[in-house]
């Protein structure tokens, strides 16, 4: 049952909430009873000017009576049902299973966002273990001083006629050896537990501003304003900012996005991105901004505003992600490197040229998004100096698109090499720690 057809459910939960008798509706509205009874039971179609009336009536929006709000459930319930084909779940029936069992639906969506959820965990613990320069030098230090004291209580076990002078140093050896063994491990602990969260612990100023932007959704409603000077402010009052190198990138990145912002008026912008469906050239062309301004600008459309979380991925001329949005579409490694099939890499091969591409994470088949990229060139040393490389990548959720426009077949993408699960990748660099059976031989330099 099309989500549409619907309608008549969506009426009848409304006018029940309202406390609003069916024959009142029906009066107000210039109807039979009989007539409004069919439509609340899904009978007779409902369109135009009648809906206009019952939707004012019932004090809410025509979208929200069409459409629903249950958009995010049934793309969730989606997704669960493509991970599972072997199940063989109705999916044409989602939408009227969304309709009639709003609490179970919930509930089941909930479900499945905490899987992603924990998924996309073991996904950046993985990442983090394989990866982190930090971790591997603590764990390389633990090692040495767990060496160190067996080799020193090797010493003292099987050496009888030991002196006691040697003895006591030994015994001294070990103390101060244990002792750093403790404190190292009580560090490593800390460290892994810094602000409960094991993707967006902070190692350097880049991390830093990416850590302070995640934690506002990149939207910070201060600098929609006509406020001066607001971004010193913010930057001043943030306790977590701990590195002047961190303040400055933070500083910089706030100015940039009020000057955006007063280009780009949020009302304005977010009624635009909706009608063109958030298509960023297009935008780009009616606010005469650049188009890696524009991913910016719809990155900070505050989630109410039924952005729906675009996720932003930034990576440097090396390839290097330099910022992260985070978003449950496509989980975003932290250390070590990204999958090469992201559209980000072929933008930062062609210049200025758009890339748009249809894709699906290899650990969430059957969910689609879009995904808009695009690189640019800049000459911080002049025309003569050496041309410094950016490309920038928005992910777009399939329901803030036209829904005339086909997604066709999607580009299957991963999030990096080692927790990835496709099978003979061309791309590949090392063996996926998944599986067996997975490809296991890395792609050698040509």
């Amino acid at each position: 049952m099309p989500r549409s057809a619907l309608t008549g459910t969506r009426i009848r939960e409304r006018r029940t909430m309202l406390g609003i008798k069916q024959a009142d509706l029906a009066r107000t509205v210039e109807i039979s009873p009989s007539y409004l009874n069919l439509i609340e039971h899904n009978r007779r179609r409902i369109a135009g000017k009648l809906l206009g009336r019952i939707a004012r009536t019932l004090h809410v929006d025509v979208a929200a009576l069409t459409q629903g709000a249950e958009t995010e459930q049934v793309d969730q319930l989606g997704a669960a049902a493509a991970a599972h084909p072997e199940l063989d779940v109705e999916l044409d029936r989602i939408d009227e299973f969304v309709g009639r069992f709003p609490g179970w639906a919930r509930l089941m969506s909930a479900q499945q966002r905490r899987l992603v959820q924990l998924e996309h965990h073991v996904a950046s613990l993985v990442d983090r273990l394989a990866h982190d320069p930090f971790l591997s030098a603590s764990l390389h230090d633990l090692l040495s001083k767990v060496s160190s004291i067996q080799s020193t209580a090797s010493i003292l076990a099987e050496t009888e006629d030991l002196d006691d002078i040697w003895k006591k140093r030994f015994h001294r050896n070990l103390h101060a050896d244990s002792q750093k063994l403790a404190d190292g491990a009580s560090a490593l602990v800390d460290y892994l537990d810094a602000d409960g969260n094991a993707e967006l612990g902070v190692v350097s100023p880049q991390e830093e501003l990416e850590a302070f932007l995640n934690r506002t959704g990149f939207h910070i409603p201060g600098l929609e304003t006509d406020v001066p000077d607001l971004a010193e402010t913010l930057v001043a009052r943030d306790t977590s900012l701990r590195s002047a190198a961190g303040r400055t990138l933070v500083r910089d990145y706030l100015i940039r996005y009020r000057q955006e912002a007063m280009a780009m008026p949020l009302a304005t912008f977010t009624a635009a991105a909706k009608e063109v469906h958030y298509d960023p050239a297009r935008l780009s062309q009616r606010f005469g901004c650049d188009v890696t301004a524009v991913f910016r600008r719809l990155a900070s459309l505050p989630h109410d505003s039924g952005s729906r979380r675009i996720g932003l991925v930034v990576c440097d001329g090396a390839g290097a992600l330099t910022l992260r949005k985070a978003t449950d579409m496509l989980p975003l490694p932290r250390f070590g490197s990204a999958c090469a099939l992201w559209p980000l890499y072929r933008a930062l091969t062609r210049p200025m040229a758009p890339v748009r591409a249809v894709l699906e994470h290899a650990s969430r088949p059957g969910f689609r998004f879009v995904c808009y990229a695009m690189s640019h060139a800049s000459y911080p040393h002049g025309f003569a100096g050496p041309a410094v490389y950016e490309a920038s990548m928005i992910l777009v959720p399939p329901a803030l698109l036209d829904p005339a426009d086909a997604l066709g077949q999607p580009e299957v993408v991963g999030t990096s090499c080692r927790v990835c699960p496709v099978v003979n990748c061309a791309a590949r660099r090392e063996p996926s720690i998944l599986a067996d059976g997975f490809d296991s031989a890395a792609r050698l330099p040509q």
